[in-house]
């Protein structure tokens, strides 16, 4: 959870009538602060001086460095302060040095992350999540949103098709929900919540382990650490090794984002606040057509939308589109009333519907906006994965 000093929680709370009260407070000496000898109600530049001296310092309290995404991610970190074993300790040092030996990695790596550090910080912290967690894109994607593995996961999270799919990650021909930042970014803080609640008692790094190699793997592991008296955390697991050096790395990235003078590292300047606004549509439009409305480069729109795999948003798949900050305000919100010329009416859901090679049930609901669960009632569907390319779905009641 974000700490703050307590000024800022003064300034954040207090009207100006209780700023007044305690400026009052501060231009009076207190008891203990006053001279025990030689004190006179006859020196009034004495009191001036000394109000003058105890306003200043209050003034000087209220002056706070400007935020910025680092500093707010600073804030909410929670493990840095942790005293691991040596052993855990070196492992950590070893991803130190490894970040360290190549600067500008972490420079490339960390400029990537301008659009999106702001946001996933606010998303974990709302959470009360350590701060660590907002850099795992760091780890899986090198904060790059378009992502794809060889072994088919994709986006800043890096989920693979099946995980995407059970967290409700609508992916189609069209839209790709792993792909798309806001969606993504819950997803992968619930999952992450939902298996340290489910397996492993709010642990965190065991979550996270689950999180790259399967909470089945880490099970075992755990069980067979139990069954050698071990405690059965983290780091005293054997585990693949990509899993092994997870948790150092996000450990190590942490400790330098914490104190990169300490480590000659140089961030880039990322603002506290987002530097992208939500569009919420009710109607499809291409990114073209939203660059003409916005007066704002297509391309921008694309790198902040890489979830829109044809250059069109379709509310049947996707209902946000995220927009430049700097784009007219009047605008945005002209665009979120669903005045466009290219507003649509949605086609009506047909009766049928076969399924075609790569169709999955997802996309088929997320295609025709119905649910999962009403395509298998009309089909007497037990399992969503027995669809077969050629079937025949019934769609509708009528």
């Amino acid at each position: 959870m974000t700490n703050r000093t307590t000024w800022q929680r003064l300034i954040l709370s207090a009207s100006s009538s209780t700023l007044t009260a305690l400026l009052l407070c501060a231009s009076v000496p207190t008891q203990a602060s006053a001279p025990t000898s030689g004190f006179s109600a006859k020196t009034p530049n004495t009191d001036v001086a000394s109000s003058s001296a105890y306003v200043s310092h209050f003034w000087d309290a209220l002056v706070l460095e400007p935020q910025t995404a680092w500093s707010q991610l600073r804030k909410s970190f929670a493990w840095q302060d942790q005293r691991l074993s040596a052993q855990a300790q070196a492992r950590v040092d070893k991803w130190i040095e490894h970040y360290r030996a190549s600067p500008e990695n972490i420079a490339t790596i960390t400029q990537r992350a301008t659009p999106w550090l702001a946001f996933i910080t606010q998303q974990v912290d709302a959470r009360n999540l350590p701060g660590e967690i907002a850099l795992i894109p760091f780890i899986e994607s090198s904060f790059d949103p378009s992502a794809r593995s060889h072994r088919g996961a994709a986006g800043l999270w890096q989920f693979m098709p099946g995980t995407g799919d059970a967290l409700g990650l609508v992916r189609n021909g069209h839209y790709d929900g792993r792909l798309d930042v806001i969606t993504s970014t819950q997803a992968a803080l619930d999952y992450i919540e939902m298996q340290a609640d489910q397996w492993y008692d709010g642990n965190l790094p065991l979550s996270l382990a689950a999180y790259n190699a399967g909470a089945g793997t880490v099970n075992r592991a755990v069980r067979n650490a139990q069954s050698q008296g071990k405690s059965g955390h983290y780091w005293n697991l054997q585990l693949p090794n990509e899993t092994m050096q997870y948790v150092p790395k996000l450990h190590a990235i942490a400790a330098i984002v914490a104190d990169p003078e300490r480590y000659n590292v140089n961030l880039p300047e990322i603002e506290a606040e987002p530097a992208f606004a939500k569009v919420q549509l009710s109607h499809s439009l291409t990114l073209s057509e939203a660059s003409r409305l916005l007066d704002v480069e297509q391309s921008a729109l694309a790198e902040l939308n890489p979830g829109l795999l044809n250059g069109a948003i379709d509310p049947r798949s996707a209902q946000t589109l995220l927009v430049p900050d700097e784009a007219s305000h009047a605008m945005i919100a002209k665009l979120s009333q669903g005045e466009s010329q290219s507003a649509q009416v949605a086609e009506p859901i047909p009766d049928t519907y076969r399924v075609e090679r790569g169709d999955n049930l997802s996309t088929i609901a997320a295609r025709h906006n119905l649910t999962q669960q009403h395509i298998m009632r009309l089909n007497a569907i037990e399992r969503p994965d027995t669809l077969q390319p050629g079937q025949l779905l019934t769609l509708s009641d009528s």
